[in-house]
């Protein structure tokens, strides 16, 4: 069944040449201001979401990854030797230093187990916070996202980053992954990225995480962090826990013990894995995430 060779999967990507390390960085286009940012009705992601530069704060990872806020954030560089940045135009390539420190040695690893590099999705905003489009969580720059596209052996362009395509792994039926992308390569990328000691879980569809609990063999014991959720089907997140010191960030509880291929999992099954979207939740206001998340959204 794990049929596809990552240099055939690549193909799909690009080709071309030795890519450039590059440590360039974002520049996003401006918003037009809020007319009453003071308002106490004002969605927070209007105010973090205009906000491009970081807090010039010691870095914290400040409430829960889905009410919270960064200080002190540090840009991912939109280049390195095994990692490329995609959808710059979002500049959510910002995280807490441990995370950017975890993804650079993510990266350096991954040539070993046959995978060229990391196409790098969105990480946080520069100071955290709810985002204007998108996620519900990566608000205090401990997420990251990683597509399941390999890193092509050239320099994408800014146009090819905000253009092309992840590469989708689960079958149209959202009940298994697609044996003709599958590979080999996709199970050593997720057991690098939930061995790391730092990583707390592995996102994944529910098709990925049944292939998983069929298909490895030998060592099974980080399954457990690699956890079902919707979509995650172009894509794979990554979430580190929260830094040594840090009281005012908020944990997360810990994954069970167990691989996690039982009656959980097979639940997921009898649900709607690709559901239609419906209204959403209300934005979050600033009242609900933490009281230092304003001096995070006023610092200078």
């Amino acid at each position: 069944m794990l049929r596809l060779t990552i240099q055939a999967l690549a193909l799909l990507i690009a080709a071309g040449t030795a890519a450039a390390q590059d440590r360039g960085t974002v520049d996003p286009k401006p918003l037009p201001p809020i007319e009453k940012p003071d308002d106490p009705n004002v969605p927070a992601k209007e105010l973090f979401g205009r906000k491009p530069k970081p807090a010039p704060l010691a870095a914290q990872a400040i409430g829960y990854y889905t009410a919270g806020c960064l200080a002190g954030g540090v840009a991912l560089p939109i280049n390195g030797k095994t990692w490329q940045v995609m959808r710059l135009s979002r500049n959510r390539n910002w995280g807490h230093p441990n995370l950017i420190q975890f993804l650079e040695r993510f990266a350096e690893k991954v040539p070993s187990i046959g995978w060229p590099g990391l196409m790098v999705g969105d990480l946080a905003q520069p100071r955290g916070g709810p985002m204007l489009t998108g996620h519900w969580s990566h608000q205090v720059g401990l997420d990251a996202d990683i597509w399941f596209s390999p890193m092509p052996d050239r320099e994408l362009t800014r146009q090819e980053r905000e253009e092309m395509s992840a590469t989708n792994i689960v079958a149209d039926n959202w009940k298994d992954v697609n044996p003709k992308i599958w590979s080999p390569a996709h199970i050593a990328l997720l057991k690098t990225a939930a061995q790391d000691t730092e990583v707390e879980r592995v996102l994944v569809n529910p098709a990925i995480k049944k292939a998983l609990c069929r298909d490895v063999t030998g060592d099974r014991s980080w399954l457990h962090k690699v956890r079902p959720v919707y979509g995650h089907n172009y894509h794979f997140h990554i979430r580190i826990g929260c830094p040594a010191g840090q009281d005012g960030c908020k944990k997360q509880p810990e994954t069970p013990a167990d691989e996690g291929c039982g009656a959980d999992l097979e639940a997921w099954f009898k649900k709607v894995l690709n559901p239609t979207p419906g209204p959403g939740r209300p934005p979050l206001k600033m009242s609900a995430l933490p009281a230092a998340c304003r001096q995070v959204l006023l610092a200078d």
